[in-house]
């Protein structure tokens, strides 16, 4: 058995059964939701999946035809869609045994984000897929030194300069829960640098009790991570998985690795830092 949660607590489960077949997630709606390089969902028998509190916070949204997604509709984070087979890892509070079997949608994967380990890769998902792939559009033409993002469902969107202070991959338990994710890649820049440009009114921010900084910022329409302002330390923070463009670059270390996934292993070179650096 293993338990999980979204971030606030709000929306809580039990599995009582295996999990299986466990895969990373590189598709641009898994990362627009996720706000994070690829989701990772591993495939559960839906009647061993019990729901024990959050019905009246759980949201939901249909990503593409047939295909709904929940979120909790007080902190923002991924939940697990009721009665579906497919497990969002990332909000379970222990280890579910299981671990990645191979990166799905590879083929979309963020130019931002290099797969480094060894594990099979399917540009869609092995053989089995029926019917079209569907994946965003480009939604804004490259211009130089802005970049463009949105959420899932295009009600929100922003623009940045391409001048980020730091990247960092977070592998905090506050950031996994939020994401419902391995981890998150955030990109740093001045707070004025943040731009919304359509749906700013569509924000939804929720603060952590007893964090100095901590927040998340999620579309109340789609539960998309979102950026946002944080006006304590005076910084914009983007989640990379929302972007729209391409940063031209890629993250600068890990932090918080002393709380990483126990399901998560490290294989690129990038610097580790079991805190976060001075």
């Amino acid at each position: 058995m293993v338990t999980g949660s979204c971030l606030c607590g709000a929306v809580r489960w039990r599995v009582d059964g295996p999990l299986t077949e466990m895969t990373h997630c590189h598709c641009s709606m898994c990362r627009k939701i996720h706000g994070a390089p690829f989701a990772t969902y591993a495939a559960v028998d839906p009647e061993t999946v019990t729901f024990l509190s959050g019905k009246d916070h759980t949201s939901f949204f249909e990503s593409s035809p047939g295909a709904m997604r929940a979120f909790c509709s007080r902190c923002g984070s991924v939940v697990p869609f009721p009665g579906d087979s497919e497990m969002p890892v990332g909000g379970l509070d222990g280890d579910p045994g299981a671990r990645p079997e191979a990166h799905i949608f590879a083929a979309f994967q963020a130019p931002w984000h290099v797969i480094a380990d060894d594990l099979p890769r399917h540009d869609i998902w092995g053989e089995e897929m029926e019917g079209p792939v569907i994946d965003m559009p480009t939604r804004a033409a490259p211009e130089e030194d802005i970049l463009h993002g949105s959420c899932l469902c295009n009600a929100i969107a922003y623009e940045v300069p391409s001048r980020f202070k730091r990247v960092h991959n977070c592998h905090c338990s506050r950031c996994r829960k939020a994401r419902a994710a391995a981890h998150t890649t955030n990109g740093f820049l001045d707070i004025d640098d943040l731009r919304f440009t359509r749906g700013e009114d569509h924000l939804k921010l929720w603060h952590l009790p007893g964090a100095r900084y901590f927040a998340q910022s999620f579309c109340s329409l789609c539960g998309s991570v979102m950026p946002r302002h944080d006006r304590g330390r005076m910084v914009a923070v983007i989640p990379f998985g929302s972007l729209d463009s391409d940063p031209g670059r890629s993250a600068d270390d890990h932090v918080f690795v002393g709380s990483r996934a126990p399901w998560y292993d490290f294989a690129d070179h990038l610097p580790r830092h079991d805190e976060m650096p001075p």
